[in-house]
This record gives structure tokens, sequence and C-alpha cells, in this order.
């Protein structure tokens, strides 16, 4: 392995002492260009001794020889995390959705690193960054996708070998410790107990507007998310089996815009399931079938026909109905109903779990009808519920015991 020691700018090189004040350099052969079949070479200066100079040449001469040198870039973190995303976005079957998740949570490591060379960003100026975030009152789970993407776009340098150490490897998000009632509280989330569910599903039938009552009775009957309703089809349905297939989500980057909307394939491979339900919404759909047919028939032309079960009737007749759509009609007729106007559409995704749990069903079974590998809010709704069956059995039990003495 080449290489040289020297005294850079040296303007007294025929002196056997130096008194002109130049720093110690070396310069080492790394290797052969594979385009120009010219020989590499690595020089670094600023030595203030020979054997500092010597000491970091036979560290670079070490790891050439093991195969671990890493020649980094000087690529800011700005620049790099753009080149990342293309890279991301096609190694991964990631949603659009997703990707704009990642672009947001860039643009809040960008005020810390932007301009700064990758090489250069140490594990405490990262961890100073997500410390800093916390301080400006970024929730737990912000901070904690906000570091997955950082830890993403570093691995990834890392494995191209564009700079030596992750700055990530070590860091953590900040919490603060809860109480054992604050976390009850929080943890488990907003849902309509069955008197309250059975009193919005009749609000719906008696006040809804256009597919209102069918829209909340698969929600409600079913747990999928609004996202996969709006998106499924009439080839979904298996009328003979009872059996709705979830196969794909919908996305669309302005959520007014009803034109502009993808169908996107499901989160996760779970996702993707077949849902067996009842005969009652069975029913229903065949009833909407039936009205939806009429329409197409006397729009010919005019109805953008792509098989959507909940497809718009007026205005960009066909397409499907939007995701705000059905939030604001839920809210509306919450507000009918006299019920709690901060329920959502994916209220009635924790209510269908509520209502399993307390019909003896087993979470794993919950899981799989949801489409969750391992959802910890789904698991805190089914505690919650189990726990209350218990605290019931317990009493039931000690009433027994009671009157028999």
């Amino acid at each position: 392995m080449k290489g040289h020691i020297y005294r850079r700018n040296c303007t007294c090189k025929k002196k056997k002492k130096c008194s002109c004040g130049s720093k110690w350099a070396f310069v080492v052969d790394i290797g052969i260009d594979p385009i120009t079949g010219k020989r590499k070479q690595k020089s670094k200066s600023g030595f203030l001794t020979q054997q500092e100079a010597e000491a970091a040449a036979n560290t670079l001469i070490y790891e050439l020889n093991q195969g671990t040198y890493v020649e980094e870039t000087d690529k800011t973190f700005s620049d790099f995390a753009n080149e990342w995303l293309p890279i991301y976005r096609d190694s991964k079957d990631v949603k659009p959705g997703t990707i704009r998740v990642r672009i947001h949570e860039i643009g809040r490591l960008l005020p810390y690193f932007a301009q700064l060379k990758l090489k250069d960003i140490t594990r405490k100026m990262y961890q100073d960054a997500l410390n800093d975030l916390k301080d400006q009152g970024l929730a737990d789970s912000t901070r904690e996708g906000i570091n997955r993407t950082g830890r993403m776009i570093f691995r990834k340098a890392l494995e191209l070998e564009i700079i030596k150490k992750d700055p990530t490897e070590f860091a953590y998000v900040k919490k603060d410790r809860k109480t054992i009632e604050q976390l009850e509280e929080e943890e488990v989330p907003n849902y309509l107990e069955k008197e309250e569910l059975a009193l919005f599903l009749e609000t719906a039938k008696q006040h809804g507007l256009e597919h209102d009552f069918l829209v909340f009775l698969i929600l409600a009957y079913t747990g999928i998310q609004v996202g996969e309703l709006v998106a499924l089809k009439w080839k979904d349905i298996d009328f003979k089996n009872h059996t709705i297939s979830i196969t794909k989500t919908y996305y669309n980057p302005n959520n007014n815009n009803t034109v502009e909307y993808q169908l996107v394939p499901p989160k996760t491979r779970k996702s993707r399931r077949k849902i067996v339900v009842d005969e009652e919404v069975i029913e229903a759909l065949k009833e909407h079938k039936k009205v939806q047919n009429q329409v197409i028939d006397q729009l010919g032309n005019h109805y953008y026909n792509q098989d959507f079960i909940f497809a718009k009737m007026e205005r960009h007749f066909g397409y499907p109905i939007v995701i705000k759509n059905v939030r604001d009609r839920m809210k509306r007729l919450l507000k009918i109903a006299d019920l709690n106007e901060e329920s959502t559409p994916h209220s009635l995704r924790h209510t269908h779990t509520s209502l399993l749990a307390e019909a003896g069903v087993s979470l794993e079974q919950i899981m799989d009808r949801l489409g969750h590998t391992d959802d910890q809010i789904t698991k805190n709704v089914y505690l919650h519920v189990t726990k209350e069956m218990k605290k019931e059995a317990s009493q039931k039990f000690g009433e027994l015991m009671r009157s028999l003495r």
C-alpha cells in the first residue's frame, strides 16, 4: 500500500528543521478508479506532529487491508434525504399517504440538519434534535415517527457506505412518565356502547341522507376502515357466502377533489382479508344495488361506472364518495341523536371491537377480522371491556353466594 508523510506547503524544505509552521499531512493510495484506470489517492492534512499523521495513515491502511474503509460523502442531509425518498418508495410497497408522512417528518428534521454534511452529524446532535422536538410540545407518537424516518435515512447512508457511523443508533424518544390513571384514560379510545350504537343506526335509518344507513351499518358490523369502505366494489361482495373482501383502500391527496382518487393496496398483508357479515348487511346491500342500477340505466354514459358501491349520485356521478363526506355525515347524525359528537367513523371500528369482546370473541379472532397483526389500541379496548366483564362476573358470584346464606 503506497503512501507518504510530508509537511504541506512547507517553505523551508531544504532546511533540517522546519520554521515556517506548516502542518503534517499524508497521502495513501486507496485503489484504482474503475472508469479511468488511474490510481485513487486519499490525503488528509492539519496534523500537528509527524506521529499524528503517521497514526492516521496507518489507520486508513488497516481499514483498506481489512475491507472496512468507507469513503464518506460530502452530501448534506437535505440532499441525501431527497435521494432516499425514491429509494424508499421503490424498495417497499408503500402508499402515497405514507410518502407524504415521510416528507413531513423529514421537514421536521431539516431545521437541525439541512445543510450539514451527513458525516458531520453526531449522535449528540441527533439526540439534541429529538429532545428539542419534545420541548416544542410534539406528541410522543409524532416524535417516534420522526425518529423512524431519521433512522431509515441514516441506515441507508450506512448501507451505501457513504458514512461510517449511524448517529441514530442509540437515539431514544423521551417520554413523560404517566400515572396508571392517566394511562387508562388515554389508551382506551372513544367508542359507542351497544345502546348508543343502536340509537345511532336508527337515527341513520330515519334521518340519514343518501348512503348513510348502509355506510354506517357496514362500518359498525365489520369494523373496516373508512378508506376500505369507500373503495369497495360490487365484485368484493359474495352474496351467496355473505362475505366482503378487503383488497384495497382509498387514497385522495386532496380530500375534497372527487376525481383525483387512487386505489392502493392495504397497509399490510394481513389487511387483505375476507370478512363474514350478518344477513342484515347483505340484504341492505341488495336493496342498494337495485336502486343504483336504476340510476345507472337512467344516466347511461353520464355515469362513471367503475363498479363502486358507494358512488356519488350528484355531480361526478359514479365516482366514489370521499372520506370527508363520511365524517361530516356522521357528525350530523350524532348531533341529531344527541350522542358524543367527538366520535368518528374510526370510533365505529373500536365499537365493533368492544362488542365482539363483550360477545366472547377472542382477541386473536378480532385482530384477524380487523386486519391487524398487532395493535395496542385494539388490545386496550379488548382488555377494558373484558375487565368490566370480569368485575361483573365477580359481583354475580358474590350475589349468588350471599343468596345461599
